[in-house]
């Protein structure tokens, strides 16, 4: 089968197609036939940590598609079932999920929505509800609202019921996420949304925040929260790792502060709610919302042409790879 790696040769990232043996689902394990599968900035962003120096990897951390065999001990798949989740190697032919963080896709999504699904998708819900408590009426703060993550948390948020702000620095980009319920659209990539932010809440702030900007936003994302607001660092795309802390606004309010992220994470602890998410997200697509926003489909053998997309940064919600025909 064909398949993608990658290795990192003195701080350059290298991409390559081989041709590999078909794997074989292990305990536990179901091997699919890849039919779309969405790519991730932060697998591409070297200072996120993915990938280290070395031999190259398999690449691709999120696919969807028909399942071929499965693995000693699997009982809730067989072979046939359309399912996504969340992988290594997913672009490849042929893909190997585990059971316990596999999905049955839902019939009313198409191939590529499953495949862009899975990574953002939790990542929204840990977010919003695993940590974010988030409860209908109230107000979330999105910084990068355009992201991948910040378009699933945005759909997501709207699908609970929840008021959502969110920046960007393309107008053009938050008029469309204005279709899919953004209620305040500001158009700016770093800080100075306080104001606005006040103004949109009648000056209370807002209860929860996702950062997926970085530490050029953060004290400012501290500022706006109001009573017992919570904040989510997703990410530092902008490369700035340290912000300072107001130490009085974080007592007098009650905030919380967490990070979102898989990188210490065991197996058993990245399973741990895809449980949960089958129980309180997918119903919520089923019936049409909180859907991923597709904004471009590559064929098999385009991926460098997707990264480069990717990394242009024009797109809205997610770029996904298609499976070899």
């Amino acid at each position: 089968m064909k398949s993608y790696w990658m290795g990192i040769n003195d701080g350059v990232a290298q991409v390559e197609l081989k041709d590999c043996p078909s794997p074989e689902p292990g305990t536990g394990q179901i091997l699919i036939r890849m039919r779309a599968a969405g790519l991730n900035r932060g697998e591409f962003l070297l200072k996120h940590g993915l990938h280290k120096a070395g031999a190259p990897k398999p690449i691709g951390i999120e696919a969807a598609g028909e399942v071929i065999a499965v693995g000693p001990g699997v009982s809730s798949f067989k072979p046939g079932d359309e399912v996504l989740g969340k992988c290594q190697g997913g672009f490849s032919e042929e893909v190997l999920l585990s059971e316990k963080e596999a999905m049955h896709k839902p019939s009313t999504l198409s191939w590529e929505q499953a495949g862009g699904l899975a990574l953002t998708g939790l990542t929204a819900h840990d977010c919003l509800v695993i940590q974010g408590d988030l409860k209908p009426g109230e107000w979330v703060f999105i910084a990068g609202v355009s992201s991948g993550v910040g378009v699933s948390a945005l759909t997501m948020a709207k699908a609970l019921g929840a008021r959502v702000i969110g920046t960007s620095g393309s107008e053009q980009k938050l008029a469309r996420l204005k279709t899919l319920g953004l209620d305040v659209g500001l158009c700016m990539r770093g800080p100075g949304f306080f104001d606005a932010v006040m103004q949109a809440t009648d000056g209370k702030g807002v209860d929860l925040v996702v950062n997926t900007v970085g530490g050029t936003v953060f004290e400012e994302c501290i500022r706006i929260l109001g009573f017992q607001g919570r904040l989510a660092t997703v990410g530092y795309v902008d490369d700035v790792v340290s912000s300072t802390i107001d130490l009085k606004t974080l007592h007098a309010r009650r905030l919380r502060l967490f990070g979102v992220s898989n990188k210490q994470r065991t197996a058993d602890q990245k399973a741990e709610f895809v449980p949960d998410f089958r129980n309180q997200i997918l119903p919520l697509v089923e019936a049409g919302k909180a859907l991923p926003l597709v904004d471009h489909v590559f064929a098999f053998e385009d991926l460098p042409k997707a990264i480069e997309m990717m990394e242009a940064g024009g797109h809205v919600g997610k770029i996904i790879l298609s499976g070899k025909a």
